[in-house]
C-alpha cells in the first residue's frame, strides 16, 4: 500500500470480522484519548459523512442480495472517497486524532479475498479514492468465527437489526474475512497489531491502549 501521506493529525483504524467488538473497542479507545486531551474525531464506514450512511443502507440492507461483488465494491469505495474528503483529511490536517471503524484493509479482506476480486482491483480503486491516504496503526480485533457470529447474531436480534446483508454470508465466506485479516497481519506487522478479541472487553481495550500509546508520545 501506498505511503501515508504528511498529515499533522493520527489516523488510527480498527478492523476485525464480524462480532469482533471493534466498535465497541473504537468508543472505548475514543474515550481514552479524549480523557487524555486529545480532540478525537470518530468515524465508520461504509457510513461516515450522511451521503456515506445513504450508501451504507444499500450495501448492508439484507434485502439487497443480488448486489454484485464489483458493485459492492465500489459503493464502499464512494462512501470511503467521501469520507476521506469531506471529514478525514480536514480532521487530520487540524492535528485531530481519527479513529475510524474499518478502512481499505476492510475491502481487501471482504471483497479482495472473500467475494475473489482480487487485491490488484481493490488497489487500482483506492488509488483513486484515497489518493495515499493510509492509517498510521490499524488494530485488528480478532475473533474466532464462530463466537464471532454468535455476537452479531445476538446484537441484530436485540436491535432488529436490518444491515445484516454481510452477517448473513457462508461460513465459507466468514472463513476466508478471517484468514486474509490474519495474513494481512503478518505481512504489515509494524502498521497491523493482531490483539486477541476473544477475551473481556477490558483486556482488549488494555492492549489497544498499548499499542496507541507509543504513538501519542510521537
Amino acid at each position: 500500500m501506498n505511503q501515508p501521506m504528511n498529515q499533522r493529525g493520527l489516523f488510527l483504524t480498527l478492523e476485525g470480522p464480524e462480532g469482533s467488538g471493534k466498535s465497541t473497542q473504537l468508543r472505548m479507545l475514543a474515550q481514552r484519548l479524549r480523557a487524555a486531551g486529545h480532540d478525537v474525531l470518530e468515524t465508520a464506514e461504509p457510513g461516515g459523512t450522511p451521503i456515506g450512511l445513504q450508501i451504507r443502507r444499500v450495501l448492508l440492507d439484507a434485502k439487497n442480495q443480488e448486489l454484485s461483488p464489483t458493485a459492492e465494491l465500489l459503493l464502499m469505495f464512494a462512501a470511503r472517497a467521501q469520507n476521506i474528503d469531506q471529514w478525514i483529511l480536514p480532521a487530520l490536517a487540524a492535528g485531530r486524532v481519527v479513529v475510524c471503524d474499518r478502512f481499505t484493509d476492510s475491502t481487501l479482506v471482504y471483497q479482495g479475498a472473500a467475494r475473489g476480486l482480487g487485491a490488484e482491483m481493490v488497489y487500482d480503486i483506492d488509488r483513486i479514492a484515497c489518493r495515499g491516504l493510509v492509517p498510521d496503526l490499524t488494530l485488528l480485533i480478532d475473533v474466532d468465527i464462530e463466537t464471532g457470529l454468535a455476537r452479531a447474531h445476538r446484537r441484530n436480534q436485540r436491535t432488529r437489526e436490518v444491515e445484516t446483508r454481510i452477517d448473513e454470508q457462508s461460513l465459507e465466506f466468514h472463513k476466508k474475512v478471517r484468514d486474509a485479516y490474519r495474513h494481512l497481519a503478518d505481512d504489515e506487522p509494524k502498521r497491523v497489531k493482531l490483539i486477541d478479541g476473544n477475551r473481556p472487553e477490558a483486556a482488549v481495550a488494555a492492549d489497544v491502549w498499548t499499542a496507541v500509546e507509543p504513538l501519542l508520545a510521537k
